[in-house]
């Protein structure tokens, strides 16, 4: 029996293949903004298209798109900047008396079950005083330290955020001049499944954009009138952030509604109101606005659209989390849903492989 041999090439290639994965990997951070602005590139190409259609220049209709996701971050990081400044007083002038309004209601029940604890504010305020005494140096170094991390970060980030939006220009305007050369480069035996992949990755991504953008626009206008209806002060601002921040799943209701609630407390109190109207004005509003989204919109506009069940959101939110970070989880979705188109072909070569079909 002749024994199987592995032709060189192939040897050559797999050792090719290797050493290319390897780089990559050794040089992932400077990587990464290319990545991100060829994932940015592809999703605005679509809209940078349809411009160049109706006779635009294709450069003046990248900055266009560019300019116009700019400008949706820049929409959200503004909507903080009234939330900000106006609980930022309130929580400093408010805090204090609102945790020793709740301590001692917390501490009788705690006394009576045997518990040494401070029952007047005279002696939470020695305890505190002898905590920050005894701890403050070491929590003032670790406040330090990750103020100087974050600061780096920060920079990072804003880094990224100049050099990602330069990068996906030059990806829109070179698009059509690159990619059939790279088309040329794919195996003849290939190129169907290969070409058939991508037709279904563009419609699939457009129908996925078109749905997010709609429910992002109704759960603006939704938290927006809910909490005004319950009478919040910030009720524009946090309702219009919460609807556009529900693009990061999860993350983005989990903050608006303690937004709102912190909102909530802060208002009332100053006001000498009762806490149940901004209680119940929370959980009413975010409640049914979450079962909403779950339950009718997400699924109706996103889920059937790019055919991920809920677990599969949950695995990928949390993979892409691990990942990158905030950005993972901006671009969780889309990658899961074209994963979701690769598996599915996969899938289908498995099943009518020999290796299947074979008794």
């Amino acid at each position: 029996m002749t024994p199987i041999r592995s032709s060189p090439s192939r040897w050559l290639w797999g050792l090719l293949a290797a050493v290319v994965a390897g780089l990559i990997w050794w040089h992932a951070t400077i990587l990464l903004p290319f990545v991100v602005s060829i994932i940015l590139a592809y999703v605005l190409r679509p809209a940078v298209d349809a411009l160049e259609k109706r006779r635009c220049p294709r450069a003046l209709a990248a900055m266009a798109c560019l300019f116009g996701v700019v400008l949706a971050g820049v929409i959200v990081f503004v909507l903080l900047v009234p939330i900000v400044s106006k609980l930022a007083p309130m929580l400093r002038e408010q805090l204090p008396d609102l945790i020793a309004g709740w301590w001692l209601q917390i501490a009788p029940p705690l006394v009576k079950l045997g518990l040494p604890v401070p029952v007047s504010l005279a002696e939470v305020k020695t305890e505190l005083m002898e905590l920050l005494q005894s701890h403050g140096a070491e929590w003032g170094a670790t406040v330090w330290q990750s103020l100087v991390i974050g600061g780096g970060n920060l920079a990072s980030l804003v880094g990224l955020g100049l050099l990602i939006p330069m990068l996906a220009f030059y990806w829109l305007i070179d698009w059509d001049r690159m990619m059939p050369p790279l088309r040329e480069l794919i195996p003849r035996r290939w190129r169907s499944g290969v070409y058939g992949f991508m037709e279904e990755a563009d419609t699939l991504m457009g129908q996925y954009l078109r749905g997010q953008l709609w429910v992002m626009l109704i759960l603006a206008g939704y938290y927006s009138l809910g909490l005004m209806l319950f009478g919040f002060d910030l009720a524009l601002p946090i309702g219009v952030f919460t609807g556009l921040a529900v693009c990061i799943p999860y993350l983005g209701f989990g903050l608006g509604m303690v937004l709102a609630a912190l909102a909530g407390v802060l208002q009332f109190t100053a006001a000498g109101e009762s806490l149940w109207q901004p209680a119940i004005g929370v959980a009413v509003v975010y409640g049914f606005g979450q079962v909403v989204e779950s339950f009718y919109l997400t699924p109706r506009l996103v889920g059937e659209r790019i055919g991920l069940h809920p677990l599969g959101v949950i695995l990928a939110l949390m993979l892409f989390g691990q990942w990158l970070g905030l950005l993972g989880l901006l671009i969780a979705l889309p990658c899961a849903a074209l994963a979701t188109v690769l598996g599915r072909r996969v899938l289908q070569a498995y099943r009518n492989g020999a290796f299947f079909l074979t008794k």
